[in-house]
Order: C-alpha cells, then structure tokens, then sequence
C-alpha cells in the first residue's frame, strides 16, 4: 500500500461508502470513486488506481445485486447473458487499459457524465414506468451485444459511468423500469468488474490491501443504497442520478481548470 495519510484514508473510506450506496441507487459510483482515488494518490501511476477501483466496486456491487435479486423482479437468467458478454468486453478493455495516462481521465468523465445528463434532462419520463410487453429475443441479443459487450469494454477501459450507462441502456433496449433496471444492471456489472478484475490482477496493478479496507465500507454503502432504491422506486433514481451528475461535472471541472 503506497504510504498515505490518515486524513487521506479516511478521505478514501468515505467516498468508497457514498461510491457503493451511489452505485446501488442509479450505477455510477465508480464516477466518485474513481476521482478519489486520483485526488488522494497523485502519485500512484493510472493502472493502479483503476485495478484498486475495480477490487473496491466489485464487493458493494455483488452486495448490491444480493439485495436486488432478492426482493426485485429481476430476470436472472438474461442478465447473466449479458453479464458474461460484460465479462467478456472488460477483460478486453482491461487488457488496453495499462497504457490509459492520469491526465486524460478527467475530461474523458467529464465527457461521459455530460452527456448522461442531457439525455436524462431531454427524456423526463424515462425510466419511470416499465413496458409490459414482451422482452423479445430481438431485445435480448442487442442486449447482450451492446450492452453487454459494448459496455463492458469500455468498463475494463476507463470504467467511471459503466452502472449509470448499464442502468440506461437496459432501460432502452428492454423497456425496463428505473427500479428493475438498477437491478439487473448490479448482476452485469458484478460480471463486468469480475473481469476487469481478473485482468488488472494478472498485470499486477492492484493495491490489495488498501481495496480491502475500502471494500468494507462500499460493501456497507451499496446494500444500504439497494435497500432505499427498492422502497422509493423509481422517480427517486431519477432525482439521485441527475444530482450527482451535475455535482461530479462541477467538481471535476473545478479541479481540471484550477490544475
């Protein structure tokens, strides 16, 4: 573990607990997480971060996805399709990821979570009520094509975002509700952080136990989240996404312009 501050680990602590409980309500959480890390280890080279990333997020995920199957109507058989699809498309991304530099992962966030909010702000509805018809087998190899292997590539890439894009894009391909969505989106991303796991361990880019100590507390946060999310539904979602998008846009473009 690179030698940090106590004011540092306790910084890192908490944001992995509001990262889980974040990714848990509406994905995403890695849009906190992963700033974090860079803000409190400068020094420690992009690989690094984002292997250390990925063995936090994977534990409160899995909580997470626990909580949802248990007490959500989730379709556990189409989301391990697209999950494995996911694993596949991470490992992949993952693979390219070693040569990622610190300085071009800010305004690549930036970027993505600019443009989460407009269409959000462009489609009010969206996401609040489920269609009831059919999950056609149309629907369901686009799923696990796009968004299984599509999205999970660009997890093992850069990562920040994947729940938040999982979270949308099930709700466009297979007219899910918020709710539902958020679900089944913590059964892929448990698939997709597995396998950019696996990769950034091979390479040896993973701070063990500081993931460890972090994982406790995005463990916490992300089946604390999964539990609210479940009892609120889904304008609830709705609100929690669009206030930390535009929070994380003005946070990290404070700190791009003032670097």
């Amino acid at each position: 573990m690179p030698d940090i501050s106590l004011t540092t680990l306790v910084f890192l602590c908490v944001a992995a607990a509001a990262a889980g409980w974040i990714d848990a309500v509406v994905g995403g959480g890695g849009l906190l997480l992963l700033p974090a890390l860079l803000l409190g280890m400068p020094q420690v080279p992009a690989a690094q971060i984002l292997g250390t990333n990925k063995a936090v997020a994977i534990v409160g995920t899995t909580g997470a996805a626990v909580t949802y199957v248990r007490k959500a109507p989730v379709q556990v058989g189409t989301a391990v399709r697209i999950g494995l699809a996911a694993l596949a498309g991470s490992m992949g991304g993952a693979f390219f990821a070693a040569g990622i530099s610190s300085e071009v992962l800010r305004p690549v966030i930036m970027v993505v979570l600019l443009g989460v909010a407009a269409f959000v702000l462009l489609r009010p509805s969206f996401g609040t009520r489920a269609d009831r018809g059919p999950v056609t087998r149309a629907r369901i190899a686009t799923a696990i094509v796009l968004v299984g292997g599509g999205i999970g590539f660009y997890d093992g890439l850069f990562g920040p975002g994947t729940g938040t894009f999982l979270v949308l894009a099930l709700t466009a391909v297979l007219h899910l509700d918020l709710v539902a969505a958020s679900a089944t989106a913590k059964i892929v991303n448990v698939c997709t952080n597995a396998g950019a796991l696996a990769m950034f361990a091979y390479q040896g880019t993973v701070l063990w136990k500081l993931a460890a100590l972090m994982a406790v507390f995005n463990l916490a946060g992300g089946m604390f989240g999964a539990r609210m999310a479940l009892r609120k539904g889904a304008e609830f979602v709705r609100g929690v996404l669009l206030v930390v998008v535009f929070s994380l846009v003005a946070k990290l473009a404070f700190d791009q312009w003032s670097g």
